[in-house]
């Protein structure tokens, strides 16, 4: 019933464009209170948006939900081939990371086939705060990772993880002003790693790609030329997607 009436309001504000609370009462049997209440809950989740005159209209996260295909697979068919591409040429396992929920997951990993040795990220769920897939999409998204909540509960993965929500947050800034973030050693010993987002805002932002390997190969200068390059790459992969600046602005009004 609870799972109803929300849809139930979300569809009259879809065909209305924009709707009031008493306007969501008059297309239904729901007393003021619990519209009210049922809207609240579901502009605090982004699926509504308040307007001007005490309307609401479809929120921007239920708009990027609905607005094109963006499941691992419809995904995967534009970056697993430049994702393949870049892994020849770096000789370096890419990889592809996404935003599930409050959490970041590595899905997909191209290796090179020229030969030389890599090293392979693995598949999975990434902390937050020690890994570069997870820094370039948290540090994009400001709700994702409330440092305050955070003080004295990050984890050490190895004597070089950041645990100060204060380190956390200057370097959040770096990411910001560069473009791409670094992991060097913080979540396994001898292993370095540097991803981007795919882009600053929109959809894209909830994703990211880069590269992992030794610290031997990824050394300082080496991590500063590829990080560029991997911003470069995941732009390209936006704009294929259909995600630039416009767009974004688009789905975000």
């Amino acid at each position: 019933m609870h799972l109803e009436r929300l849809t139930f309001i979300l569809e009259v504000v879809g065909q209305k464009g924009e709707a009031t609370v008493a306007e969501i009462c008059a297309h239904s049997d729901l007393p003021k209170p619990s519209a009210y209440r049922l809207v609240q809950d579901l502009v605090g989740v982004g699926l509504l948006e308040p307007v001007a005159r005490g309307s609401f209209t479809i929120g921007s996260r239920l708009k990027r939900i609905t607005k094109s295909d963006h499941s691992d697979r419809a995904l995967l068919e534009v970056i697993a081939p430049a994702l393949k591409q870049a892994a020849k040429q770096y000789g370096t396992a890419f990889f592809l990371s996404r935003l599930r929920g409050k959490s970041v997951e590595i899905i997909h990993v191209e290796t090179p086939d020229t030969g030389v040795s890599y090293l392979h990220p693995g598949l999975g769920k990434r902390p937050l705060h020690a890994c570069s897939c997870s820094k370039a999409v948290a540090a994009f998204s400001p709700d994702l990772f409330l440092t305050s909540e955070m003080e004295g509960r990050l984890r050490a993965y190895t004597e070089f993880t950041l645990t100060n929500v204060q380190d956390l947050e200057a370097e959040f800034d770096t990411i910001r002003n560069r473009g791409f973030a670094e992991c060097v050693e913080e979540i396994e010993r001898g292993m370095c790693s540097v991803a981007a987002p795919l882009a600053p805002s929109g959809p894209g932002s909830t994703m990211s790609i880069g590269a992992t390997g030794s610290v031997r190969v990824f050394t300082p200068a080496f991590r500063e030329k590829l990080g560029p390059q991997i911003s470069l790459i995941a732009r390209e992969m936006s704009a294929n997607l259909g995600w630039d600046a416009a767009q974004d602005a688009k789905i975000s009004g």
